[in-house]
């Protein structure tokens, strides 16, 4: 028989109770001596003040350089100039975000942006969910193979691509077809003499690489749609397709609706990566192009000044043509950070 180790004796309720009552018998001040001079109490009084000071010391790393921007951004000329001011102003103004504001376009820049920024994403949304659907849930040849094609798009930097990319949209011609068709149907649009379309400046090169699930990321939204197709069960398409739907018909109707959480997060990626763009809207807008979010970040003529602090107060500039940029993001991420949390916990990406 081997020997097994008495297990500690169970306390009842009834002796819980005694014991309680017997401690709420004594006096208050062996109650407080027995229960602040412990060394239990200590090592979670210490352990407190760790993570206290640690957290407040993480907090101050991460938020300090946003205060700090946003304090200057209230400042005038002669805060800079004044050695006392540091963090809070002496007289506070608000012409840096009014110059900002009605000389540098920020309206225009606003409504230009989220038309661009908004249209692509949607776009980019559909595409990258429709084209995760198919990796998921569709056993096909070369399945393997196109989707490491996918993954190879993240991984190629999009400077390689700058030229070709520019070419394609400056001479437009899909497959060679306006070469084809011959001059005739080139004059009778009234486009160039070359047979080919000039899509620079325009909306068009961006629509065009939303569409085909080229943009800026989309290998990125396409993986984040197919780890999370994976954990669909497929019950659900198989008794959707019992009752007569379709391949289409169902993946509007039954997966489009589980996947609102996964597509508002790749909207809000694709949203968000889209309105701070400047290396496809620096590629395709050259002359003539919509004034977008990063057209703003310049010095209003309005503020132009010769002091001593005149590169401090460019830089205070500079910083708040920043937050203006990034405000409507901060608002739009207010209201949907539940279902940001939500899309990336069910996308695979975490552990």
């Amino acid at each position: 028989m081997t020997n097994q180790a008495p297990s500690a004796p169970k306390i009842k309720k009834e002796s819980k109770n005694k014991i309680r009552v017997e401690f709420d018998r004594t006096p208050l001040l062996e109650r407080l001596r027995s229960k602040f001079l412990s060394l239990y109490f200590l090592k979670r009084v210490v352990w407190y003040l760790f993570r206290f000071l640690l957290l407040l010391g993480v907090c101050y790393v991460i938020l300090f350089p946003f205060y700090s921007k946003i304090a200057s951004s209230f400042m005038s000329p002669e805060d800079f100039v004044d050695v006392t001011v540091r963090l809070i102003p002496k007289y506070p103004t608000l012409d840096i975000y009014k110059a900002i504001i009605m000389e540098n376009g920020y309206l225009s820049a606003l409504l230009n942006t989220f038309i661009l920024a908004g249209s692509c994403a949607l776009i980019q949304t559909f595409v990258c969910c429709l084209v995760g659907y198919g990796f998921a849930k569709f056993k096909f040849k070369f399945n393997n193979l196109l989707f490491l094609l996918v993954i190879f798009t993240m991984i190629v930097p999009h400077s390689t691509l700058q030229l070709s990319m520019f070419m394609e949209f400056r001479y437009f011609d899909i497959l060679g077809i306006l070469n084809l068709l011959g001059g005739g149907v080139v004059d009778w649009l009234r486009l160039l003499e070359n047979p080919s379309l000039n899509l620079i400046n325009t909306y068009w090169p961006l629509w065009i690489m939303s569409a085909t699930a080229l943009a800026f990321k989309n290998g990125l939204y396409i993986f984040m749609m197919r780890q999370f197709f994976k954990g669909v069960p497929d019950e659900l398409e198989e008794s959707a397709y019992v009752d007569g739907a379709g391949v289409f018909r169902t993946f509007i109707q039954i997966i489009i609706p589980l996947s609102v959480p996964m597509m508002i997060t790749v909207f809000m990626f694709a949203f968000s990566w889209q309105w701070t763009d400047n290396f496809y809207t620096d590629l395709f807008y050259t002359t003539a192009g919509p004034t977008l979010m990063p057209d703003i970040v310049a010095i209003p003529t309005s503020l132009n000044i010769t002091s001593a602090a005149a590169g401090m107060y460019n830089t205070a500039i500079t910083n708040t043509c920043g937050i203006l940029i990034l405000l409507p993001l901060l608002l739009i991420y207010v209201f949907a950070q539940k279902y940001i949390i939500q899309g990336i916990e069910r996308s695979g990406i975490t552990g």
